[in-house]
């Protein structure tokens, strides 16, 4: 079988500019070449310029792993997307790609795109860490190795924020203008972002005209992004050459569900991406609330709950009634309440999708891929709404669970044993909460160690009544099963 090329795409499946893109002129470059970013922004933007041609290819950089980056090199940077439903399955090649890298090999490469006046958007999925902010205090996070080899030497950075500040740095004696654009579940994301350069560059002593030009010139728009992208498996690449009749080395698998909502802020312009099902809003955040609340603080429910009971996909844990129960409770319940919905959101229309995506056994997204990172993903996901609920006397009995339950599934107690699903997800910071809760004598305490370490907020740490509240259910866990403990927390919050 032919392998994946630009002579080998079958007519009809290639999504792009009908023109051949110029790999000089290519107009925004993206860190972190992942699945997510390949199924969802890379789509959009190719369904763009195949609306509207523009110079708006793609400079792609991956973290450390060339996994990527090799295989679509070899293939004219071109990949396929493979979408799953429950009524079938088709498959298209995206080609919007025009230079591979990866950051660990060329950080000079990253800071030398950024100050290219021919760039002008850099888009990021690098995962809620790659921000490098502090979840105790919401600042740059100066106690990471990484971040104070780079302030030490600003000139040669290796994370992302420092190579960020660095090529904003080089740029500024452009004067050109710039949007960096993260697509990423954080809140506020672009603030976010925003934020961690201008405190790095403060804080490596950076020019008043460095900073000046970051501030008027330097667009950071917020964006809610949604789209179910599980790990890619070699039967992905069977399924793609039984629909396209060529060999691809890079696949992503995706739902059909997209969506992608952006505040409009590019002072140096970029395509037209309302011509490809993007949404343009001042209620970014209203969006942000819905996605990281009612999808991804439910999701993480799920998965913790699915893989203590031996589930390894989310439709398996969708299918357990007391599972699928804890999940519409969280939603009702602890979530949607303290969410002010956007105007152009018809909420109750996105949770029945919730549902009918939940339940996409064809797409088999993985409770250990869902579960995996909590330390970065829930502080994101559960003291807001947590706190919304504290402040006014109320116990968020779904969100103690979802705590309890990660801390079951990847910090268990001793003699705990979460079973071989959970352990599979993996964690940054598991060692370190493993560390803080040696020693405890009992559920309660090893819930309690690890709260008031910070590992959610210094806020939550606070809160007694909520840590004793996820002691409580992890003791259920623990004596009774993951069940019982989702049975006890519907109950609960049925209470007023």
């Amino acid at each position: 079988m032919e392998s994946l090329s630009r002579a080998s795409v079958p007519a009809g499946a290639l999504i792009g500019a009908s023109a051949p893109l110029d790999p000089a002129r290519a107009g925004i470059i993206h860190l972190g070449l992942g699945a997510f970013h390949r199924a969802h922004a890379a789509v959009h933007t190719a369904r763009a310029l195949a609306a509207e041609p523009g110079d708006w290819g793609i400079i792609g950089f991956a973290g450390r792993s060339r996994a990527v980056v090799d295989p679509m090199s070899r293939q004219d940077g071109l990949y396929s997307v493979l979408e799953l439903s429950q009524t079938g399955r088709r498959a298209g090649v995206v080609d919007v790609h025009r230079g591979f890298a990866t950051m660990a090999d060329q950080p000079d490469r990253v800071i030398a795109e950024i100050a290219d006046p021919a760039r002008r958007i850099l888009t990021l999925t690098v995962s809620e860490g790659g921000y490098s902010r502090s979840a105790r205090t919401g600042d740059l996070d100066v106690g990471r190795p990484m971040i104070r080899e780079d302030l030490a030497a600003p000139d040669r950075p290796r994370s992302v924020i420092g190579m960020l500040a660095r090529g904003l740095t080089e740029r500024s004696t452009s004067g050109e203008p710039f949007t960096v654009l993260p697509c990423d579940n954080l809140p506020a994301a672009g603030a976010t972002a925003r934020r961690m350069v201008t405190e790095f560059l403060e804080r490596s002593a950076a020019s008043d005209d460095v900073l000046a030009y970051v501030r008027e010139q330097v667009a950071f728009p917020n964006a809610m992004v949604d789209r179910i992208v599980p790990a890619t498996t070699p039967q992905t690449s069977q399924e793609v050459a039984e629909l396209l009749g060529v060999h691809d080395e890079a696949p992503v698998r995706a739902e059909e569900f997209t969506m992608w909502v952006i505040e409009d802020d590019f002072p140096g312009g970029r395509p037209a991406w309302e011509q490809a099902g993007v949404t343009f809003s001042d209620e970014v955040a209203g969006y942000e609330e819905v996605k990281l609340r009612i999808l991804n603080g439910t999701h993480s429910l799920l998965a913790y709950l699915g893989a203590l009971d031996g589930r390894t996909i989310i439709p398996a844990a969708w299918d357990q009634e007391l599972i699928r129960a804890a999940g519409t409770a969280m939603i009702r319940r602890d979530c949607l309440p303290t969410i002010e919905v956007p105007a152009g959101l018809d909420v109750e229309e996105y949770i029945d999708s919730l549902s009918r995506r939940w339940q996409n056994h064809t797409l088999g997204h993985r409770t250990s891929q869902v579960g995996s990172d909590g330390s970065m993903r829930l502080p994101q996901r559960i003291p807001t709404p947590a706190l919304h609920w504290l402040r006014r006397g109320r116990m968020p009995h779904l969100l103690a669970l979802t705590v309890a339950s990660w801390f079951a599934a990847v910090v268990p107690p001793t003699g705990y044993d979460p079973g071989p699903v959970a352990a599979a997800m993996t964690d940054p910071d598991q060692a370190m909460l493993r560390g803080i809760a040696e020693g405890a004598r009992s559920p309660a305490e090893h819930a309690r160690r690890l709260l008031a370490s910070g590992c959610l907020s210094e806020e939550i740490a606070e809160q007694d009544a909520f840590i004793d509240r996820v002691g409580e259910l992890l003791g259920i866990i623990v004596a009774s099963g993951p069940l019982a403990a989702a049975q006890e927390a519907i109950e609960a919050s049925e209470t007023p």
